[in-house]
């Protein structure tokens, strides 16, 4: 159990029958009155923001996420395969659950694997992946006066906007959090 007073950013406690993780927070104490925890909770299986206020005696159970390192094996149809690369279990994770994760994730890349009691929630690709580009427009020369941008599509078949130097081929960096193109390899 966690009090409201020690709540801080990061922290997963569970709240009715729903995990949340505290995005924000703010202990507040008003002239009048006593005071209070004013805090903006991400449900972690639904991606949904609440606010809430809190008693600082309030307590709440802290949830425990386990993350554990697999290896994305490979998709079947509406179904995608991890194994744990220690015990070499293997687990099939349906579209729901996955949502963009693998967005930029190619096959036998690691991932992290986000449980709460044995039941997997989400799935954290890594910070920074290396693809290659299979389908951009030409640049032109002189053309790079305003940092302009163009169109890609990477190896995964994600679509990245890329500089007008980056050509089919190149191998890029990109931020997976953001789906920004950070630079060429």
């Amino acid at each position: 159990m966690i009090s409201a007073g020690d709540f801080r950013n990061g922290i997963t406690i569970e709240l009715d029958n729903n995990i949340f993780q505290i995005v924000e927070f703010q202990h507040v104490k008003p002239g009048k009155g006593a005071a209070f925890v004013r805090t903006k909770l991400k449900n972690i299986k639904s991606g949904g923001v609440v606010e809430k206020t809190f008693r600082p005696t309030e307590k709440c159970p802290q949830a425990r996420i386990d993350r554990k390192d697999m290896q994305y094996l490979y998709s079947d149809g509406d179904l995608f395969n991890f194994m744990d690369v220690e015990t070499y279990d293997q687990i099939a994770l349906n579209q729901d659950t996955i949502g963009d994760a693998l967005k930029f994730v190619k096959e036998n890349e690691m991932v992290k694997v986000c449980s709460h009691n044995g039941n997997v929630f989400a799935i954290e690709p890594p910070l920074f992946v290396e693809l290659a580009i299979t389908e951009t427009e030409p640049g032109f020369k002189g053309d790079t006066a305003t940092g302009a941008t163009k169109p890609a599509t990477v190896e995964t078949g994600a679509n990245v906007l890329v500089p007008l130097f980056v050509e089919i081929g190149d191998v890029i960096k990109i931020d997976t959090r953001t789906g920004e193109y950070l630079s060429r390899v």
